[in-house]
């Protein structure tokens, strides 16, 4: 079934497809603090490719995913960005710990929770967040993948597939 899986995925990606349910749509606009209270703004990382990761600091499958996140911003450099949100009952001193623990340097945002529902959608017919989430945005501010829990990340390569095909894609309008 996995091999199904992942040649759905191939299938898409080589149509240009959006694989996860919550992609192929403009990405919500948010203004969150990080550990030292800067503000970041997804129009801040407008010709980038944008990585954001739904976390929580003792979530196990976060920790990797925010490991696999970081090495993919030590690989491309500034042609991505990538941010991990934060979301209650995490606070200023559980996710500086998780930072030092996991060596992670890339911006880590507080969010009271509605950012999270407007990425993933959540509505009385839809109520839950599992997380992590990892959303992949192109530089025109464009949700182009996402990962969640049915369908997870698992390595760098996965993630290098996506961001390779819109690093070499044309800037859209």
């Amino acid at each position: 079934m996995k091999h199904w899986v992942h040649l759905g995925v191939a299938l898409a990606l080589s149509l240009g497809l959006p694989a996860g349910e919550l992609s192929g749509r403009r990405a919500p606009g948010f203004s969150l603090p990080d550990v030292n209270l800067k503000q970041h703004d997804p129009q801040d990382y407008r010709g980038r490719v944008l990585i954001i990761e739904l976390m929580k600091s003792d979530c196990p499958v976060c920790k990797y995913t925010a490991k696999l996140l970081a090495k993919a911003q030590q690989k491309y450099g500034n042609k991505i960005a990538v941010l991990g949100i934060a979301l209650p009952p995490d606070n200023l001193n559980t996710v500086k710990a998780f930072m030092e623990a996991e060596k992670i340097s890339n911006p880590i945002l507080f969010d009271c929770g509605q950012v999270a529902a407007s990425y993933l959608k959540v509505s009385p017919a839809r109520p839950r967040i599992e997380l992590p989430h990892v959303f992949v945005i192109d530089g025109a501010g464009q949700i182009r993948e996402d990962w969640g829990s049915e369908n997870t990340m698992q390595t760098l390569e996965e993630l290098s597939a996506v961001v390779d095909r819109l690093l070499a894609e044309k800037p859209r309008p």
